[in-house]
């Protein structure tokens, strides 16, 4: 595994030795460190459309909207007429992520999900696969007869994206197809919450299924929360599903207000927190907020400037690392907030997959702890129940700098690597 970051201290564990065996496509839970991910699996084609054009095919701006497939083939027909789209690519939220997360680490992940069983030249399946990163194990798919989804993501002039999404067969994934000795060896379990829209649909059985067998192991479970109207839909069946499974939720301002009620980012995530361990909310040109818990005895005070907002003084503690709540004998909430990197790109073409780049990082970040810990359990990076390797304010660095990096291109996924960032003074308050 590759570290976040430039390791030239005590705890570095080095990662250039050769390895004893010959590296597999295949994970081996026994040998490996890696995440599990269940997503829909889907392609989006992207285009570049004006208002009119959702208007006449009756597509509701800034929302995620099902059509049938006789509707996604007229719409997909006349962005071809008018040269509208701009590349096709391997979508679905948390397909990004871990194709984000095996690019970041250049390690293994698993994907849980559909695939097509016959799989031809130009078809969606086809497309997901050559836009994959490699070192995602796709072994544990299920073949399935029709096509993969197909999700066409309209883009306007103001920004805004669209949704016009074709289910095909990407919601058929059974509870058969969910291995639990793979969720059982993974550093982290995630999935989104898309599939409770599809009630009559065999994947939601599936995702509940997975989150099970992670919640018996005490694998950290990672939900995503899709969409604001998702979430006011499904609001009370959410707040049981995180209550009961889920260790770390990542969202944005407008899905946190509609869960909590609070408009104020800050306000949100406290509340969330008194449910999960860790909450990931980005906030969009306002940037993003990681906060967790740690326990009183680990806190360590930030020397970057203090920062009030909903609540006061609320980064003090930006320097502790994560814990599971749970295990602390006297936890304490602690926030963290990171302004847009460099200000931002200078012109955002697409924001798809900016949300998932954060979270790669942060699972990046999970991994790393939990491959240092199977590696050397007796240092004192261990001394505690630590969720993460490194600090709120260093993940928050990390997850910031991935979201530029998918802002600044025209793509949802990373197609390289990060340059490996400079460890902080903070790295050496913790080797204190």
């Amino acid at each position: 595994m590759k570290f976040p970051g430039q390791r030239k201290i005590k705890h570095y564990f080095p990662v250039s030795q050769p390895k004893p065996v010959l590296p597999t496509s295949e994970v081996q839970p026994d040998k490996d460190t890696y995440i599990v991910g269940l997503d829909e699996t889907i392609v989006d084609v992207v285009a570049n459309v004006s208002d009119e054009f959702l208007n006449t095919f009756n597509i509701k701006k800034g929302l995620s909207n099902l059509v049938d497939a006789d509707t996604a083939s007229a719409i997909y027909k006349e962005l071809t007429a008018q040269g509208c789209i701009s590349d096709h690519f391997a979508g679905g939220t948390i397909g990004n992520t871990i194709h984000n997360y095996s690019v970041l680490a250049d390690d293994k992940s698993v994907l849980l999900g559909v695939m097509s069983a016959n799989i031809t030249l130009g078809s969606p399946a086809y497309h997901y696969i050559c836009h994959t990163s490699s070192k995602v194990d796709m072994n544990h798919l299920q073949g399935v007869p029709g096509d993969i989804g197909r999700g066409i993501t309209l883009i306007t002039s103001d920004g805004e994206r669209t949704f016009a999404i074709a289910p095909g067969d990407m919601d058929e994934l059974n509870t058969d197809h969910i291995p639990e000795n793979i969720i059982a060896g993974a550093a982290a379990l995630v999935t989104c919450a898309y599939p409770l829209r599809h009630q009559g649909k065999p994947i939601k059985s599936a995702m509940i299924e997975a989150l099970k067998y992670a919640h018996k192991h005490h694998v950290p479970t990672v939900l995503t929360l899709g969409t604001k109207h998702l979430v006011e839909e499904h609001k009370e069946e959410l707040l049981k599903l995180i209550k009961s499974y889920v260790s770390v939720l990542a969202m944005n301002e407008l899905e946190a207000e509609a869960l909590t009620g609070l408009s104020d980012p800050l306000q949100a995530a406290n509340a969330i927190l008194n449910h999960v361990d860790i909450v990931l909310l980005t906030v969009g040109p306002d940037g993003m907020y990681l906060c967790g818990h740690t326990d009183d005895e680990q806190k360590r005070e930030t020397t970057n400037p203090i920062k009030s907002g909903g609540l006061a003084d609320f980064n003090r503690w930006e320097f502790s690392r994560p814990m599971i709540r749970e295990a602390c004998s006297k936890p304490i909430k602690v926030f963290s907030h990171i302004d847009p990197y460099m200000g931002g790109p200078e012109k955002i073409r697409n924001t798809n997959g900016a949300g998932d780049g954060a979270l790669s990082a942060l699972l990046h970040d999970i991994s790393a702890n939990h491959f240092h810990k199977e590696t050397i359990p007796n240092s004192s990076k261990h001394s505690a129940p630590f969720l993460a390797y490194s600090s709120f304010a260093q993940i928050c660095k990390y997850s910031n700098r991935v979201s530029y990096e998918i802002l600044a291109q025209n793509a949802s996924r990373l197609s390289r690597g990060l340059p490996e960032r400079e460890d902080s003074l903070e790295e050496a308050y913790w080797e204190r």
